[in-house]
């Protein structure tokens, strides 16, 4: 290799400032990471600080083959590549890279190109060609230009499944319950502390999330959701923090975790109130620190995130039982929104019936059916245990069986059967095990009826009283205050 001085290789490769900082822009820090690939040591160095300079984090290998191995590991959200590489030239690589990886950004960096070069790159898929020597100033515009680009086509492809219905049904509120915690919703948008969006489940706390995400200055910036009941304890680590490769079992590759792929924007941690003591103390740690280590790893990473949690338990109930930490409740009750069972809130029935009938009716390739007017009262009447929840449901199944284009009072079932039986039920029909039970309790007081009931709610709870007291609908002091007074009275042990 022809020994080259320091002024030439700066000539030939991007050329830097001289001198660069000894770290990169911390507070600035990017979360995206970008793959170099040049065969040129010292190229490829200079190249990898400049990137680091401008906050990027950033990874560097010497042939297409090293960076198509890597990216199985991770995915970069940039390559920078040269074209003169050892086995597959640069080309070749930029082709498998795209046949593998559709749309990945990648702008050609090198010293031996012309037009035809650079037309042949882009034919392959790269976004963008820059000859060296080039300025930092003018890597620092490409690569903002190629992200913001990137950006821009994931919005309207998201803008475009939503306007097709692929996003699923958006907010609808007639209701003053619904439109006062909708305003009070985007007021709190404009803060970035944390939300804690609390009701039964199926009031749609999610949908009340994303509008505090849609109206807020991160609009434009990711919102992630992860389901915390959904997860064991280990799973739940690794899906918020990541993973480092070998950290565990199965661990093949490193794996960036829920709060960095948030990053900028906002992540929704869905029934918070079911994670473990131990979780929600590495929880409280990111919520005040704003960091946080992957599992099996050293590096302490930095997000700036905006936490929105939601529950359907009571936590201050769960604090007093020992079961969520006080010091964790307080950060996430900061700015409290409380989303309205639907049975309070009845104007809203009618309006989210037909949206969901035009939702449904849209996605099956039909024309939105008509509610004939014997449906109104049913769907007014009905209490809607379930909530917003069961009313998509019940809708969804009507628009699937009902004839003529109009849904009638036969075709809308509630209550269990909705979930998959076709036989039809009157709201205020009683299954076979239902009448059994009926039975065994007519002619008893009311009072009797509800001891019982409660009785064996907790026992099917598993004594967990804060559960049953979700399921029974009632406060965890009510349930408390009842059996304080059963017990004085002798009727429970």
């Amino acid at each position: 290799m022809v020994t080259r001085n320091l002024t030439q290789i700066r000539r030939h490769s991007a050329v830097l400032p001289s001198t660069f900082p000894s770290q990169p822009q911390a507070n600035l820090m990017n979360l995206e990471r970008i793959l170099i690939v040049d065969n040129d040591n010292l190229s490829r160095e200079f190249l990898t600080e400049a990137v680091r300079t401008l906050g990027y984090r950033v990874e560097s290998v010497c042939s297409g083959e090293q960076a198509l191995l890597r990216m199985e590991d991770e995915l970069p959200d940039m390559v920078l590549t040269d074209l003169p590489l050892p086995g597959m030239d640069g080309l070749q690589f930029v082709e498998a890279m795209q046949e593998k990886w559709p749309g990945l950004p990648t702008v050609v960096i090198t010293a031996q190109g012309s037009v035809e070069t650079a037309a042949g790159a882009m034919s392959r898929g790269a976004v963008d060609f820059l000859m060296k020597p080039c300025c930092q100033e003018t890597l620092k515009m490409t690569i903002s230009k190629v992200f913001c680009q990137t950006r821009l086509e994931r919005e309207n492809a998201l803008l475009r499944r939503q306007a097709s219905g692929a996003e699923g049904p958006d907010t609808v509120a007639v209701s003053e319950p619904m439109l006062s915690t909708l305003r009070l919703a985007a007021r709190l948008s404009q803060s970035n502390g944390p939300v804690l969006v609390t009701g039964e489940n199926g009031t749609g706390k999610d949908r009340v999330a994303q509008y505090i995400h849609q109206c807020s200055t991160r609009a434009d910036e990711p919102f992630v959701r992860v389901n915390c009941a959904d997860l064991s304890e280990s799973l739940l680590e690794s899906e918020l923090f990541g993973y480092e490769r070998g950290a565990f079992t199965g661990a093949h590759r490193q794996r960036m975790g829920r709060f960095e792929l948030a990053a900028g924007g906002t992540l929704l941690l869905d029934e918070i109130g079911k994670i473990p003591m131990t979780m929600q103390t590495k929880l409280l740690r990111v919520l005040q620190d704003g960091e946080f280590e992957r599992v099996g790893g050293q590096a302490t990473i930095k997000v700036d995130v905006r936490v929105i949690a939601s529950s359907n338990r009571d936590l201050a109930a769960e604090v007093a039982e020992g079961r969520f930490r006080e010091d964790l409740y307080y950060r996430l009750h900061v700015l409290p929104v409380n989303v309205a069972p639907l049975r309070e809130r009845q104007e809203d029935v009618m309006p989210l019936a037909e949206h969901f009938a035009n939702f449904y009716a849209r996605k099956n390739g039909t024309t939105a059916p008509i509610f004939e007017p014997e449906c109104l009262n049913r769907l007014r009447t009905w209490n809607w245990p379930g909530n917003v929840r069961e009313l998509e449901n019940v809708v969804h199944r009507a628009v699937s069986l009902c004839q003529n284009n109009r849904i009638c009072a036969n075709d809308l079932v509630f209550g269990p059967s909705t979930a998959g039986s076709s036989d039809n039920v009157s709201p205020y029909s009683l299954t076979l095990h239902d009448s059994a039970i009926a039975c065994a309790m007519a002619d008893n007081e009311m009072a009797d009826i509800e001891r019982v009931a409660i009785l064996a709610t907790i026992q099917s709870s598993g004594g967990n009283k804060t559960e049953a007291a979700r399921r029974l609908g009632l406060t965890a002091r009510t349930l408390s205050n009842k059996m304080k007074l059963w017990r004085a009275s002798g009727l429970v042990a």
